[in-house]
């Protein structure tokens, strides 16, 4: 269920919504995000830029 915080967001977007650069530039950083977890998900992220967990030292 939806609060009510969240039709006043709606309503001010409404209102004023963000530039088109803006609009670019976070559809751009989402093609990004989709091409990095694209080439992982197919093996083609090279291991060398891979995280590893380091443990607690426990």
């Amino acid at each position: 269920m939806m609060s009510p915080v969240w039709f006043m967001r709606m309503k001010r977007w409404a209102q004023n919504p963000p530039s088109p650069g803006r609009v670019k530039f976070v559809f751009a950083i989402i093609l990004v995000a989709a091409i990095i977890f694209g080439l992982e998900y197919a093996g083609y992220w090279p291991e060398w830029l891979t995280a590893t967990r380091i443990g607690r030292g426990f």
